[in-house]
């Protein structure tokens, strides 16, 4: 090669060389964002889902794309974490879509309802059975999009300061209770209070509520509700599996390039999944230090139970009828619910009733 061809050569290269780094860098950006929880941090299962999804995105990043996790109260409390987000006061929030039942009920299918889905159901409705684009076709209308980031599986019915023997033991009694599900037991005379999570403890040490429930045994522990209630009960039908959501304001959303995009949507995905395993490993040695503790353990009698369901179906049927997009959700749901349990039937319930038989027989 001639020595002036040569230098045409690595002159050509230099110049496609100076074009091209700064396109990946580009393509890269920084970005720093701050995400505010409607959980505090002593809950480190489903307040930690967030910090683990936000580390995950930083390391598939290079730390080019970092999100900065707040404690409810941090920068704004627990229940006001959708507006935040909406408003653009924050950029993520990590919560529980049912605080939201006030502005719309919808908000509540795609978190649990009574007598919904169970975790895998979610799972499976969200990701595979048309879920996340239902979902994200409402939650658009608030300026924000969603993402699954953890599951606490089924719930507890929570801690009595009385027994629970018949609906007529409801009547009258003050509750915590999240999301619509307070509406359904208002029907049967029960006075709903929404607290977050941090303020549970002394509005029931006070006599503030009697009653209150909350996630589970590991959780439930950890805040100390064994200490001003003695009855436990099971199991919490309105919560089948409360899928956790990552909200990003929609406009910061479309403007992130699409793979950091797929970054957030991927490390959301796995820390959706481990909540729920970290769930699993952590429930059943809690419960067992409650009963060692003297926690009375319960379970809500049929006649409630059957009486719950009834109130739930009265009150899909109000909503549906002023509510279309509440309509429309709760309607693809129950179809899904449907076919699942017909499944479950067949297999997974047999599989585990006999398993359990087997368990309690040594």
């Amino acid at each position: 090669m001639k020595r002036r061809d040569f230098l045409k050569v690595t002159a050509a290269g230099a110049a496609t060389a100076a074009v091209a780094s700064p396109a990946i860098a580009q393509s890269s950006p920084e970005v720093k964002w701050r995400l505010t929880s409607s959980f505090p941090k002593s809950l480190d299962t489903i307040y930690g889902a967030a910090e683990l999804m936000a580390k995950q995105v930083a390391e598939m990043t290079d730390n080019k794309f970092q999100i900065q996790v707040f404690a409810a109260g941090e920068v704004v409390p627990g229940l006001q974490a959708l507006d935040a987000t909406s408003n653009g006061t924050v950029e993520m929030c990590h919560t529980a879509t049912y605080y939201y039942v006030g502005k719309d009920p919808t908000f509540a299918i795609y978190a649990a309802v009574p007598f919904g889905l169970n975790a895998r159901m979610q799972n499976s409705w969200w990701y595979q059975g048309g879920g996340e684009q239902l979902a994200n076709e409402f939650f658009k209308k608030h300026g924000v999009i969603a993402h699954p980031c953890g599951n606490t599986g089924t719930q507890m019915g929570g801690w009595f300061r009385k027994e629970i023997k018949t609906v007529s033991d409801l009547s009258g009694l003050k509750m915590r209770i999240g999301g619509i599900a307070g509406q359904v037991l208002a029907k049967l005379g029960v006075v709903p209070q929404q607290l977050a999570g941090g303020d549970i403890y002394p509005s029931l040490e006070k006599g503030t509520i009697d009653a209150a429930e909350w996630i589970g045994p590991y959780d439930d522990e950890k805040l100390g509700f064994n200490k001003v209630a003695p009855y436990y009960y099971y199991p919490g039908f309105w919560e089948g599996g409360l899928m956790v959501h990552s909200l990003t304001n929609l406009e910061k959303w479309n403007a992130l390039p699409k793979h950091y995009q797929s970054i957030l949507a991927n490390a959301n995905a796995n820390a959706n999944t481990l909540m729920a395993a970290r769930y699993d490993l952590q429930n059943p040695g809690a419960l067992k230090r409650l009963v060692a503790g003297g926690t009375q353990l319960r379970p809500f009698s049929n006649e409630v139970l059957e009486a719950s369901l009834k109130a739930t179906n009265t009150l899909w049927a109000e909503i549906s009828a002023k509510n279309p997009d509440f309509k429309k959700s709760i309607d693809a749901m129950q179809a899904y619910r449907g076919d699942e349990y017909l499944w479950w039937q067949v297999a997974e319930y047999t599989f585990d009733s006999f398993q359990i038989r087997s368990r309690t027989r040594g």
